[in-house]
């Protein structure tokens, strides 16, 4: 179980509207609403990876302290959600090497896993997996091997692998299963919202039992705040993605997180070589 800790006006289906330097004058929900994702957790037995912005890490040190003690895993989510094929390496290097020094200063741990924004690791950016191994980072969650518009890289095997050869590095990739001749996602975000949770279940349920596998699911602490203000100015798509069953969604984690046992992605993956990219 992994949380990209954000808020909600730092995701990608509001950036047309809003500029990162307007982020500090908006007022955090982010503490707020993570501290119910942790009690959801409590509630239910959960461990997970809390992939957080360096931005929100520095703004709320307190709440990256809470999250590992109460169990869970901090990894990063880069400083300010910028996608990585929208950097050049040496930005990269910059921005990952200053998070990971954020989030183990405020929580005395060592960030071990990174999760790209967007899942934007992907064939454009090869580099990046270097990057991360030369930063200290163990392992990465930054890809999604599936056809999306905004992200993807199918090409990629769909479970654990090491992408850089003669390394202990891993990526771990969310989860999608093959079926009826198609791909799809079972990895949670929008698609856990906007379809019915049957859906979902079946998914799992088919991968967990046909590959014997662990699932890699994740979600964000906006996605339990129906609350959260309305931003105009966005496509209508865009205000589907984003604001669609708010109101159902920590109803329908409470039932996942019931139906199966979750735990933190350091806990289920050892980080130890399986498989290296062809």
């Amino acid at each position: 179980m992994s949380v990209d800790v954000e808020d909600y006006f730092q995701v990608w289906a509001l950036s047309s509207v809003i500029n990162r330097q307007d982020w500090d004058s908006y007022s955090l929900r982010v503490e707020d609403t993570t501290r119910r994702v942790l009690d959801l957790f409590a509630r239910t037995g959960t461990t997970a990876t809390f992939f957080t912005l360096g931005w929100v890490a520095e703004r709320c040190p307190s709440l990256m302290r809470d999250i590992v003690e109460a169990g869970h895993e901090v990894g990063s989510h880069g400083y300010e959600h910028m996608k990585v094929f929208d950097q050049t390496p040496d930005e990269f290097r910059a921005d990952v090497t200053r998070t990971k020094k954020i989030l183990e200063d405020v929580t005395g741990k060592p960030a071990n896993g990174y999760r790209a924004a967007g899942f934007s690791i992907d064939s454009r950016t090869p580099w990046a997996f270097e990057i991360l191994a030369e930063a200290g980072h163990l392992y990465s969650s930054s890809v999604h091997p599936i056809v999306h518009d905004h992200y993807g890289m199918p090409e990629a095997p769909r479970h654990a692998w090491h992408p850089i050869e003669g390394s202990d590095f891993v990526e771990i990739p969310v989860s999608t299963v093959d079926a009826w001749g198609k791909r799809f996602s079972c990895a949670g975000g929008g698609w856990f919202r906007l379809l019915p949770y049957a859906w979902s279940k079946h998914l799992l349920q088919r991968l967990i039992e046909g590959e014997g596998g662990s699932a890699v699911f994740y979600f964000h602490p906006w996605e339990v705040d129906p609350g959260q203000p309305r931003v105009d100015g966005i496509s209508a798509k865009s205000r589907l993605r984003h604001y669609t069953n708010l109101d159902r969604m920590e109803a329908r984690l409470e039932k996942l997180l019931t139906n199966y046992t979750w735990r933190r992605m350091d806990d289920v993956f050892p980080l130890q070589p399986l498989q290296v990219a062809a």
